[in-house]
């Protein structure tokens, strides 16, 4: 079979050596030496990377296109040049096929069959359309070049060229299995109420967290200017800011509770708010304010305008039961979860991808900030439910996230009922590669060390050393159990109507 292929199948010879009787037959020409350059710019992946960086620069789709590309074109060329090269030896074309000024030197001397460049360049074209059609339609014109280069130089018959083009459009079929389009998420919903309207922040008492990351001196000066009418106060360095929240909710003629901090702030407010029956009205500010952004007051104009209009929605609240301190001599404290808890390596890829997020986007950073926290992270053991594990994460959401893989993100409604609960486990034999093959083809979801479910409660245990638990971004430490549980429509929170 090596010999047959070494000159090609006698009905492919023909084929290819009629193809190539008519390109040598093409008057010379700029066109030679454009088709020349545009074959050696893609050589070793040189023209794909440059065009992958291009579209990096821009977050979103194209940026998510740039990296399924390579992906694909990665997979293209090792299938090509490891695997098919060297089961198929061919023979590379002759001088003696096409004009002399035209043929590329130094001839490649590896097998003819198939063409990695042409490979390389479809596989490319296609998995960056793939994700976002219109840079797949600007590539392609570009991919076919080089593709058809490859004959024009004397470099590959035509059937190497096709043969590779279908590798490389089955490598971006294959990889983008790895890396499946984000269903659109689901529609924000609300379960719409009625709250006190707070004109000029009449009957508001406002919380400002001063140690917030993005608090300035100007911060409480501006809340005052937006709601003149309000009682405004601060938090310093040294105060105890849950007392403080409590007197805040406290004041007389307080009829909404206003905050603006980050997790930590507003769900301690949060549970203030609950424990007085006040709707809560969380500003946009501190370091990290997912509710915020859930909520609809992502800006303050938003935060103004529902405040002024008494537009409100109610939304379930966590209840956390933590047993803390020696075994012989537990401590029971339970506090209120607004958003998520974690227990494991989940706080540091948090981190690690909230830092990464503005130069690389929300995908990829979720990629390299998880590569990074696993390869050097060490499992925990557990006791789910009565059922041991080996955890890498343990994530309990209050409410379904979206998307359904290890980097959350929105929560568009916020009385599900539920509690979304994210394990993924080390039980399984080859634990480390499974996790890290799953993180780079986006299998996350679907991998076998991914266990998703939606529950109304669930109990998380220590086996041996006590356990760091991560509740709305404050970690608890030596805690011995946790339990977790659903208080439908506890809360009432500002939010603007659309």
């Amino acid at each position: 079979m090596h010999r047959m292929w070494r000159k090609g199948p006698g009905w492919i010879a023909r084929f290819d050596r009629y193809l190539l009787r008519r390109v040598s037959g093409f008057p010379g020409g700029n066109h030679d030496t454009f088709f020349r350059r545009l074959s050696a710019s893609a050589n070793h992946g040189k023209l794909w990377m440059g065009a992958a960086a291009v579209m990096a620069a821009f977050p979103g789709k194209p940026r998510r296109a740039a990296v399924h590309g390579l992906i694909a074109q990665a997979v293209a060329s090792a299938v090509t040049n490891v695997g098919f090269k060297t089961l198929l030896p061919r023979t590379r074309p002759l001088p003696e096929h096409l004009p002399v000024f035209r043929f590329v030197h130094p001839q490649p001397t590896s097998s003819s069959m198939p063409s990695g460049h042409s490979a390389s360049a479809i596989a490319f074209a296609v998995g960056a359309g793939m994700v976002k059609p219109s840079v797949g339609l600007a590539l392609a014109p570009v991919a076919l070049g080089v593709a058809y280069s490859r004959v024009h130089t004397g470099a590959h018959w035509p059937s190497d060229v096709l043969f590779g083009s279908a590798i490389g459009a089955g490598a971006a079929l294959i990889t983008r299995k790895w890396w499946p389009v984000r269903p659109p998420f689901p529609a924000t919903a609300r379960s719409w109420t009625s709250a006190p309207e707070l004109p000029d922040g009449e009957g508001l008492s406002v919380v400002v967290n001063t140690l917030g990351g993005s608090f300035t001196k100007e911060t409480a000066a501006a809340l005052q200017e937006v709601f003149p009418r309000a009682h405004i106060n601060t938090v310093e360095a040294g105060e105890d800011l849950v007392d403080k929240i409590r007197t805040t909710a406290g004041l007389p003629g307080t009829r909404a509770l206003g905050v603006w901090g980050g997790d930590g702030t507003v769900g301690t407010a949060a549970a203030a708010a609950v424990e007085r029956s006040l709707p809560l009205l969380v500003l946009p500010g501190g370091t990290l304010n997912h509710f915020a952004r859930d909520a609809g007051t992502g800006s303050l104009k938003e935060a103004v305008a529902a405040a002024n209009r008494g537009e409100a929605a109610l939304a379930d609240v966590g209840v956390v039961s933590v047993e803390r301190g020696l075994a012989g001599n537990p401590e029971t404290v339970e506090l209120l979860m607004l958003n998520t808890a974690s227990i494991g390596l989940y706080p540091n890829l948090v981190r690690r991808r909230e830092k990464l997020r503005p130069a690389l986007g929300k995908p990829l950073a979720g990629v390299v900030a998880m590569f990074r926290t696993f390869t050097a992270g060490t499992p925990t053991t557990l006791i789910v439910d009565g059922v041991r594990h080996k955890l890498w994460i343990a994530y309990v959401g209050r409410g379904r996230y979206f998307p359904r893989d290890h980097a959350p993100l929105v929560r568009p409604v916020l009385d599900d009922g539920v509690l979304d609960v994210r394990m993924i486990t080390a039980d399984e034999s080859f634990a480390r590669l499974r996790l890290l093959w799953s993180v780079l083809t986006g299998t996350v979801a679907t991998s076998r060390i991914t266990h998703l479910r939606e529950v109304t409660g669930i109990r998380v245990e220590s086996d041996g050393s006590p356990m760091v638990l991560a509740v709305d971004g404050e970690a608890l430490a030596g805690v011995r159990s946790v339990e977790f549980r659903v208080d439908r429509h506890a809360l009432m929170y500002y939010s603007p109507r659309p």
